[in-house]
């Protein structure tokens, strides 16, 4: 199956590696060379069997994710999501601006994936399954084929400069008769007319796809005003004309494919986190057989229970078990931390993990997107993907941009024409104004900033996975914590096991290995736990509820177990549980825990930058006030319910407080839904169970300021992007209507414009470069 796969994928693949695409703002979306129509990339794509790529989620919808070419800046992304999500067959339909990766999400059953996207391939925008390698390969032939385009539009806007003074020297100085002029003229088109055909296909092809799917995109006015500066000066040459404007032309092309070139790179350079981690899949993997050979097969070939053996300087392709060998991997891709985890038989590794040491075998137990790396990739991409408050915005303000340009344009003409004189200076003066209005830096202001920023926090172990969590984790101005498994570590040990028979331990251990809760789990690690599953019921901030040969067994709070509080207990420094068997004394089980490490100065750090901070915590009021004051927190709350911890949390929204509640994805999720934005310690196997915006999986606290650090950066980096495009606009307009822009100068300003709403975006990645040095 998984070769078929691969076959169906090289086939289906194939016209992109004959012409590769990209977004228009980056590089043009169709490649150099042969023009396909609307109707050959459908039946391209139908021809290879779209359905062996779709997949089916575990609600048994149909899922498929594909490349799409051609794709250039906002309003592209709403005619895309607009023309599928018509389909009441769709569920859900994103496409991402920076990898250009849509995601389609529909009924399984109720429409045809064929019939699904052909609306998509009619607007002009040929499809392809996703694939990082291949989008790899197809960049850098992107890169190469503009290369080439700009050594031929470098070489032709020299000569034909040359050519120009020539001309232009001779005309003032009287000495050039028409002859002479006319012939100068004649070598300035042949060299001019064919670069401008060769040079100008990365728009040229753009614009074609969407004139003839009936819409207009950002190309159409750029490829208007090449060639009718290119038209115009033949039309004069043909006439023996004074003035031809081929330098005009060319050198337009020149410096349009250098702000393209130059665009492209910075967005290289702001590459979505969801697609480096998929650049950081295994495509190969090593089998074990049952009679001990090996066999290198495609990772999607591999089934869960194949035995994988993993090679020192290899990538896990798979989730798994450590079946056999000692070694330490590389997991700062999933944790953020650089030091390296020893792994031993029996410990859980995950995909995208680098093997550091010594050989493995694992047992496999999720493969494909189910991994974990898939886990992430998802939740990241729908980060990335979705719209949050700024990308909306810029999305309806985007939306209004191509008439407003053509009609804007057209008003220049046709306004120096008349009070001119001279159609020639009125058309340049017009196509001056087509090409400065483009408004890719409006486009770009809040995409970059998104995929950057989600970089960086994913450098640091930190996901995100609300669309609109920077934007809302800016806005704070109260921090609530959680402190189990929050400010603490949540690995707590028993600490009066010798106090406990074997046989309550063992009872208390099997219900708790039904909970994930660290109480829970510290008991089902002290335990033995043999015998048979029981049925258990878990009530969240309570505890655990089982019935055992007639009577009642509970595991939980004192409240839950119905201890008094005049029942004779030791008292610990940490947590209790209590074991509650009908008919049977009560059993105390005492806990010990840890801060997080950096918990003293996260907390400082943030009462220092002006943040209320609380403490809510089911637990005892000794040990949360014990705790509070090794953390530096004053205000706390202790014997806290679910309940109670909402409440509090709307009591301080109904004050017109933003709060951000930190507590346990898993355990928390009604306090996390209430507040303003949520973080989330997590281990790498709760990741997408968690209920919370952001998720850390390193052991330091530091993620919390971090990503508050990172979300308040991003904000002013967005406004500052929305400052730059405006008042690049309130600026170049009325200087290019007004006749004081050249084409030239237009092509400059608009490159340049883009340009720096990107390096200003990258200001997040040089930041976080200089934290690390």
């Amino acid at each position: 199956m998984g070769e078929i796969a691969l076959k169906n994928l090289e086939n289906l693949t194939e016209p992109l590696s004959r012409d590769v695409g990209g977004d228009c703002c980056a590089g043009g979306a169709l490649a150099l060379a042969g023009v396909t129509s609307p109707e050959a990339d459908f039946s391209a794509f139908v021809s290879a069997d779209p359905t062996a790529f779709v997949e089916t989620d575990q609600d048994g919808n149909a899922m498929l994710h594909l490349l799409v070419e051609n794709m250039h800046c906002a309003n592209c992304i709403k005619n895309i999501e607009q023309s599928l999500k018509s389909n009441p067959a769709v569920i859900d339909a994103r496409l991402n601006f920076s990898s250009r990766r849509l995601f389609l999400r529909w009924h399984s059953g109720a429409a045809d994936v064929r019939n699904l996207v052909r609306p998509v391939i009619a607007l002009g925008y040929p499809l392809t399954p996703y694939n990082p390698e291949l989008m790899k390969t197809a960049s850098a032939e992107e890169n190469t084929k503009l290369l080439k385009a700009l050594a031929v539009a470098g070489f032709a806007a020299a000569n034909v400069m040359l050519l120009s003074v020539s001309v232009w020297a001779g005309i003032f100085s009287e000495d050039m008769g028409p002859a002479t002029r006319d012939f100068l003229h004649w070598i300035s088109a042949l060299i001019a007319l064919p670069a401008v055909a060769y040079a100008g296909q990365p728009f040229f092809r753009s614009a074609y796809g969407a004139l003839h799917a009936g819409r207009v995109n950002m190309d159409v006015p750029i490829s208007l005003a090449v060639l009718l500066a290119a038209g115009m000066s033949l039309a004069e040459t043909i006439q023996g004309g004074e003035y031809v404007y081929f330098d005009a032309s060319v050198t337009l092309l020149f410096f349009l494919l250098i702000g393209r070139y130059l665009d492209k790179a910075a967005r290289s350079t702001a590459r979505s986190a969801a697609e480096r981690l998929l650049l950081l899949k295994a495509v190969a993997a090593t089998i074990i057989k049952p009679d001990g050979t090996r066999q290198t097969v495609p990772v999607e070939a591999v089934t869960p229970g194949s035995r994988v053996q993993i090679m020192v300087g290899d990538r896990l392709p798979v989730d798994g078990v450590v079946a056999s060998g000692r070694s330490e991997l590389d997991v700062s891709l999933i944790t953020g931390e650089s030091l390296p985890t020893a792994v031993e038989r029996g410990d859980l590794v995950f995909a995208g993990t680098l093997n550091l040491n010594s050989p493995l075998e694992i047992t496999a137990m999720k493969t494909g997107d189910n991994t974990l790396l898939g886990d992430i990739v998802r939740l990241m991409e729908a980060a990335e993907q979705g719209r949050a408050k700024y990308v909306r915005l810029a999305d309806r303000i985007a939306g209004f941009y191509a008439p407003a340009v053509h009609t804007l344009a057209a008003a220049t003409f046709i306004g120096w024409w008349i009070f001119g004189g001279s159609w020639q200076i009125a058309l340049l003066q017009a196509v001056a104004v087509l090409i400065i209005t483009c408004p890719c830096a409006l486009g770009l202001a809040v995409p970059v900033v998104q995929v950057v920023a989600s970089g960086r926090l994913l450098g640091k172990g930190i996901l995100v996975k609300a669309a609109d969590g920077l934007e809302r984790l800016a806005e704070i101005d109260t921090i609530v914590f959680d402190k189990t498994g929050t400010l603490t570590e949540g690995r707590l040990d028993l600490v009066n096991g010798a106090d406990i028979s074997a046989e309550d331990l063992d009872l208390a251990a099997r219900l708790a290995r039904s909970s994930r809760h660290p109480l829970a789990m510290a008991v089902a690690r002290a335990g033995n736990g043999s015998g048979a599953s029981l049925d258990v019921e878990e009530f969240p901030g309570e505890g655990l509820k089982a019935t055992l040969e007639g009577k009642e067994i509970r595991l939980g709070s004192r409240s839950w177990c119905a201890v008094s509080e005049t029942n004779e207990t030791k008292t610990g420094q940490g947590p209790e549980l209590w074991l509650n068997v009908t008919g049977r004394e009560p059993v105390q089980f005492l806990f010990r825990d840890h801060l997080r490490p950096g918990v003293r100065n996260a907390i400082a750090s943030l009462l220092h930058q002006g943040f209320a901070v609380e403490l809510l915590s089911g637990d005892r009021a000794g040990v949360v006030e014990e705790l509070a004051a090794a953390a530096g927190i004053d205000n706390w709350r202790a014997g806290q319910k679910p309940k109670d911890k909402v409440d509090r949390l709307k009591e301080l929204v109904e004050r017109g407080r933003k709060v951000l509640m930190v507590g346990d994805g898993l355990n928390d999720a009604p306090a996390l839904a209430a507040a303003h934005v949520s973080i989330s310690p997590a281990t790498a196997a709760d990741i997408s169970q968690t209920a919370a915006d952001f998720v850390f999986q390193g052991r330091d606290l530091s993620a919390v300021t971090e990503a508050i650090k990172v979300a308040k950066f991003s904000r002013r980096l967005v406004l500052q992007n929305f400052s730059l495009a405006f008042l690049y606009n309130v600026i170049a307009i009325p200087l290019a209507v007004a006749g004081m822009v050249t084409p030239l100068l237009a092509a400059v300003a608009m490159s340049a414009s883009s340009l720096i709403v990107c390096l200003n975006s990258l200001r997040l990645r040089i930041a976080r470069e200089r934290a690390r040095s």
